[in-house]
């Protein structure tokens, strides 16, 4: 059976199967703070945590999150790593926002500065942050296995 990302970026490199154990928690942990990021935003404006609010709210950074999944699978292929932070982390986060606000202005939802600012650093914080944990704790572990 075909990924996903198979799917959206034909291979020509295989990835290697240890990488894949890690892409597709690490894919999925992204689509998961990104839902909550939007159940978040809806909640502080009062207009109802509902799933359907809230995937009408997170679907253009779901997309974002897609183009940038796909465009670090394509560039790093032969070397991807779904759990560091640069360049796997920044490119989806980036990814995430731009594409988003991108996707909010051409159907005519709200792109305020003030709105860029709270999504980019939301995110940051989601999409980079648990990366940062897992890096900490895969070097703790690293270190206590050398011990």
């Amino acid at each position: 059976m075909r990924s996903a990302i198979s799917i959206l970026v034909p291979m020509t490199t295989a990835i290697h199967p240890s990488t894949t154990r890690v892409l597709a928690p690490a894919v999925a942990l992204d689509v998961v703070l990104v839902l909550v990021f939007a159940a978040i935003g809806r909640g502080s404006h009062a207009e109802g945590v509902t799933v359907g609010g809230t995937l009408s709210t997170a679907w253009p950074f779901l997309v974002g999150l897609a183009v940038g999944w796909a465009a670090t699978v394509a560039l790093y292929r032969d070397k991807l790593a779904p759990l560091l932070i640069l360049p796997t982390g920044v490119l989806v986060w980036v990814s995430t926002v731009v594409g988003g606000m991108v996707i909010r202005r051409l159907i005519g939802e709200g792109t305020a500065f003030s709105f860029v600012i709270v999504a980019s650093v939301t995110l940051a914080v989601f999409l980079l942050g648990w990366r940062a944990i897992a890096r900490i704790r895969t070097r703790g572990t690293a270190r206590a296995r050398r011990r």
